[in-house]
Parts: C-alpha cells; sequence; structure tokens
C-alpha cells in the first residue's frame, strides 16, 4: 500500500513541474514507453494526447533517425508477441498482438512475419497463403487481397525482394512491393492499402542514371550477379538492372543466400536496398558438434549505372573480433536509410540467438555497432525479423506494449 502511495505521490509531483518540461522529457522517451506511462493520471494522458505534443513527437522522432528491430517468434496466437529493439534504446519491447491476429488468423494457422514500416507490421499466412496488416497504434487489421502472384506460402516471399513503405507520419495507409521473375520477365507487383488493390509492372531495359528516390527490390541473386528492379514510384516504369560480382565467381566454397543453417556454407550473401553484405566463415570441429566461425564481413554497391557490384568496405578487424561467435546457423536483414547502411545478421547455436547490429556511415566511411541486449529467444523458433523506420505517435487507442524486466 505504501508503494502505491509513494506512486500517486511521486506522479503529483511530476505533474506540478512546468507543461515545457514535462513535454520535454516525453519528447526523448521511446513511443512504447509513451504508451505506458499515459494510464499514470489525467494529466500526463491530456499532456500526450495533444495534438501539437503529438506532432512535435513524430518531427522529433523522424529528425532522429532511429531504427528498430523488430522480431517474431513462433507461439500460440494467443500469447503472439513482437520483440522490438530500437537503436537509441538500451532495451527490449514486447509488443501484444495475440488478441488482433484473432481476429484474421484461423485455429492452427502458421503465422510468419515479413515486414515492417512505420506503424504497420506485414504476416504470411502459410496455410491459407494470404497476406494480412496490423497497424499496432489505430489496432487496425486487415486482410489483403489475393496478390497476381497467385496462392504463395511463407518462403515464397523473399526478404530482399520485398519492401513495405508507409505513408507520411499520421496516415493510415501503405504500400507494399514484391519483386519476381515470371517467365524470365522481371515483374514489379504494388499493393497499395488506399485503393485496395493489386498493380504490376514489367521492368524495362533503360539507362540508369541516379538513384536517389529509388527503391530497389532483388528479383533474383546468384554467385555471379543479380536482377534487381529499381522504381521511382508508383507512376514511374521500373527499370531492371543486372549488376554482376566478378570478383567472386571463382571463389571456392559453398554460397548462401539470405540463410544459412549447413556446416559446409562458407559464403553468406544478404542483400537490400540495392546493397550486398558477404560474410565469411570457417568451419570449426569441436567434440561433439560441427560449427561456423565468422571471419570476415564485406559490404558491396551497385556501381552508378547498374551493371556491377562494387566493393565499398571490410568491417575492420578489431570488430570482426568483438561479434565472431560459433554458430549453426545465421540469417540476416540489410537496408539502407538517411546516409547509414544498417544490417542486422542472427546467429543461433543449439538454440540459442545471438544478435548482431552493425551500421555504416557513407559520408563518414565508419563502421559502428549497435550493443543488443539479450532478447529472450532460447529454444524459439525464429519466425521473421525486419528493420523499419521510426514509429509515430497517434491518439491514445493503443496497443499494450511491454517493457522487459
Amino acid at each position: 500500500m505504501e508503494s502505491h502511495q509513494n506512486l500517486a505521490t511521486n506522479a503529483v509531483g511530476f505533474c506540478l513541474l512546468p507543461s515545457e518540461l514535462i513535454q520535454h522529457i516525453f519528447l526523448h522517451l521511446a513511443l512504447p514507453d509513451i504508451i505506458r506511462i499515459k494510464s499514470v493520471n489525467k494529466s500526463i494522458l491530456s499532456i500526450i494526447s495533444d495534438q501539437e505534443f503529438v506532432r512535435n513527437y513524430n518531427l522529433e522522432s523522424a529528425s532522429a533517425f532511429a531504427t528498430w528491430l523488430f522480431i517474431y517468434k513462433k507461439r500460440w496466437h494467443r500469447d503472439a508477441i513482437l520483440h522490438g529493439f530500437a537503436d537509441c534504446s538500451n532495451r527490449w519491447f514486447k509488443i501484444m498482438i495475440g488478441e488482433l491476429l484473432k481476429k484474421v488468423v484461423p485455429p492452427g494457422e502458421d503465422v510468419y512475419f515479413l515486414a515492417a514500416s512505420g506503424n504497420f507490421f506485414l504476416f504470411a499466412l502459410n496455410n491459407s497463403q494470404q497476406l494480412i496488416s496490423i497497424n499496432h497504434v489505430t489496432r487496425a487489421v486487415k486482410k489483403i487481397p489475393p496478390s497476381p502472384l497467385g496462392p504463395r506460402g511463407t518462403s515464397s516471399w523473399r526478404r530482399s525482394g520485398m519492401k513495405l513503405l508507409s505513408y507520411p507520419p499520421g496516415s493510415n495507409d501503405f504500400r507494399f512491393l514484391f519483386a519476381e521473375l515470371d517467365e524470365n520477365r522481371p515483374i514489379l507487383y504494388e499493393y497499395d492499402s488506399q485503393t485496395n488493390n493489386w498493380v504490376f509492372k514489367e521492368a524495362r531495359e533503360n539507362d540508369f542514371e541516379t538513384s536517389d528516390g529509388c527503391t530497389f527490390l532483388s528479383a533474383c541473386n546468384a554467385r555471379s550477379g543479380s536482377v534487381v528492379i529499381a522504381t521511382k514510384g508508383p507512376y514511374e516504369t521500373p527499370i531492371v538492372l543486372r549488376p554482376r560480382l566478378s570478383g567472386a565467381v571463382n571463389e571456392e566454397g559453398q554460397l548462401a543466400i539470405g540463410f544459412s543453417r549447413e556446416n559446409y556454407i562458407d559464403l553468406l550473401h544478404i542483400y537490400g536496398d540495392g546493397n550486398m553484405m558477404i560474410v565469411r566463415s570457417n568451419q570449426v570441429y569441436d567434440a561433439n558438434v560441427k560449427v561456423r566461425v565468422l571471419t570476415g564481413v564485406e559490404l558491396w554497391g551497385m556501381s552508378t549505372n547498374g551493371r556491377h557490384w562494387d566493393l565499398i568496405t571490410r568491417v575492420p578487424n578489431e570488430l570482426i573480433e568483438q561479434i565472431k561467435k560459433p554458430y549453426g546457423a545465421m540469417m540476416g536483414c540489410l537496408e539502407q536509410r538517411d546516409g547509414i547502411i544498417r544490417a542486422v545478421l542472427m546467429s543461433n547455436l543449439e538454440g540459442i540467438w545471438d544478435i548482431i547490429w552493425l551500421c555504416y556511415d557513407i559520408l563518414k566511411k565508419d563502421w559502428n555497432r549497435i550493443e543488443v541486449p539479450e532478447c529472450e529467444m532460447k529454444g524459439s523458433i525464429m519466425a521473421g525479423i525486419s528493420l523499419s523506420s521510426a514509429l509515430t505517435l497517434r491518439h491514445m487507442s493503443l496497443l499494450n506494449w511491454k517493457n522487459y524486466s
């Protein structure tokens, strides 16, 4: 009882501070923290519900270039949780989405997390082969109409071939883009939640002059090169690019793209936003199990004309020494935004997950590592990973967030 009285007293004392100071403090909190404190008392609720505060918070979030990492693990739908971590925070948050999934996911369905952007999450249902979207702020759940691609299982949605793009802050709409080869023709498929319709366009061979404002989607990746679709918007004709990787054609060793789980895999290629990361590793022999150890990481980008891959940089040896650990399986995601290339590598060894988050500042030509605390993932089956732009605040009809203890 005393602790409850102290909490109430502290809350009242806090509210006696000047409103400008309180708003300044709140502007520097992560969105889950703001949602959590909204129930403290009516005074705090009125501050964070104010339209001017909402607008200032969204502007602050955008200017801070905050990036979120979201991870989804398989469990009973009634307890379905997304784990979220921001590069500006020092802890994980749990996003409770079980009640929302129950509205559209039938019992026994196999759910996979595909992508995130702003306040939107995109999931694929493996059995019914449908797509659903969730707006975690407005609690809106939406079944997306079948795509022109036909029914697709979760493994058919390649991470480097898709992109979820949310509209500006305050909007309830998004676009979902996917690149695919159809009888060797590069096709861009796009769903727009404003029209609730799909459109598709064949990408054309054309001169590529600038990447400004382009979204890059990988239609196909192989050892010697890739097929990439570049698009500047729904009203532009997409362009097909075929960057070659001549320097690695004759390299020995097995290659995996996007996900590696075999002991003999030497090279892991991860693609995203017109960039490629090559993860190199060596096999280590243990008395009980064969595992691999990361030995080097390279970052490649497309040339200005889109015809070949150019080596941008290698992760410095001193940073490699910090992140190399034994693993049995590895996967990752890669994105470029605001002049920063971000890569997250997730490795697993005997049920224990490890997360490596690396950032490369293009202008400063500098590598940085984001320290990611341990996540509650031991023994879990990973069912999706995504990087996302900053979350935005709206009205207080918000999802239930919980921070780790």
